[in-house]
């Protein structure tokens, strides 16, 4: 089974597709989890990366695409999540080539949809800690102490990425490049729109009713 999660940046995707991987034993391949790894490192691959991230645009597709294919040939459990990919038509023609040559297809395509008012909150609303990693929202969880870890006392930091004007550079990029495919995957008959603004408990239960209304599980 292979099912793709899409989302904007802060929609909830990857805690939705860890949720419904963990429910239906399926492995969870999340793009940014693969490009954040990739920039820890000292190489010029992730002096590359960093640079996209940071000005709020895409990775090129030739790099993210080889990047996923290579995890793809890696799996070989009951099926996968694909959490962050494809993002436009070009990696979509990508992804069904590599299912063809395995002989398997997509099943569905999970698209939460939130306001753009509640993604700007919800992103640049984000602070971790340098310390231990722990994450703050200045809304929905914010440090008893601001500024500051309540875990282990560390300072707290806002990644570059979800500073507010590149979040909204990322949010304007994503919706251009994503758009067309939302409506590919909709004349295809493989999308299922979910409602993503709510408690997470809600947005898990639309989407596993909505898979199995569809027939998926």
């Amino acid at each position: 089974m292979y099912i793709v999660f899409l989302g904007a940046p802060g929609a909830g995707k990857g805690t939705q597709a860890v949720k419904a991987g963990q429910a239906l034993k399926l492995d969870h391949l999340a793009t940014g989890d693969l490009f954040r790894q990739v920039q820890a490192q000292n190489t010029n691959t992730a002096r590359l990366l960093r640079s996209y991230v940071e000005k709020g645009q895409l990775v090129p597709d030739d790099i993210t695409i080889q990047t996923v294919l290579e995890q793809l040939n890696a799996y070989t459990g009951r099926g996968i999540i694909f959490d962050g990919f494809p993002r436009n038509l070009t990696q979509a023609d990508a992804l069904d080539n590599a299912l063809a040559e395995r002989e398997e297809s997509l099943d569905k395509v999970v698209y939460i949809k939130v306001s753009e008012k509640e993604l700007l909150s919800r992103l640049s609303g984000r602070w971790i800690c340098q310390k231990c990693q722990t994450p703050y929202h200045n809304v929905t969880a914010p440090p008893k102490i601001q500024g500051k870890c309540d875990r282990c006392g560390g300072k707290l930091y806002q990644r570059a990425d979800d500073a507010v004007e590149t979040v909204k550079k990322r949010l304007d990029v994503y919706f251009a490049e994503t758009a067309p495919l939302i409506d590919y995957y909709k004349r295809s008959g493989k999308l299922i729109e979910i409602d993503g603004e709510g408690s997470v408990d809600d947005v898990g239960r639309r989407i596993m009713d909505s898979l199995k209304t569809a027939g998926v599980v």
